[in-house]
């Protein structure tokens, strides 16, 4: 397994973990309320799982499963490095600026980020994507 793809899907693991825990804590905040404040954690809790959690894991086994190209090579890998962080900030400033409720402008940020992410990736990925036979 390449190391891109260890490492992503590591992350995406605790992005669950996360995720689930604050779910957890905010239904257990439905039945027996704890603080007010608890409901903060819902823009992070959605982010960590729908994008931290989903498409990182979609993203890791794209780069490992896509065929190679002649003699084992997957291409330039710095492309898909630099969409894993960009994804990985794009979660961090929406979640952040969702849960503290600072300014639009750093939600719109992580929003260009993860659009970036795809972008980068799908430049990637393109020419290893061939059809059947090829």
């Amino acid at each position: 397994m390449p190391a891109l793809t260890a490492w992503a899907i590591r992350l995406a693991l605790l992005y669950l973990l996360v995720g689930f825990t604050f779910g957890g804590l905010l239904l257990f905040h439905k039945g027996v309320p704890l603080r007010p404040a608890l409901w903060s954690l819902l823009p992070a809790h959605i982010e960590f799982l729908l994008i931290g959690w989903t498409a990182q894991l979609i993203l890791a086994m794209a780069f490992w499963i896509l065929p190679r190209f002649r003699g084992g090579s997957r291409g330039p890998a710095w492309l898909a490095w630099l969409a894993f962080a960009a994804l990985n900030l794009g979660v961090w400033l929406v979640a952040l600026a969702g849960s503290f409720g600072l300014s639009a402008s750093l939600t719109l940020a992580g929003r260009l980020a993860q659009a970036l992410a795809a972008l980068l990736f799908g430049v990637y990925a393109w020419r290893r994507v061939k059809p059947s036979g090829a």
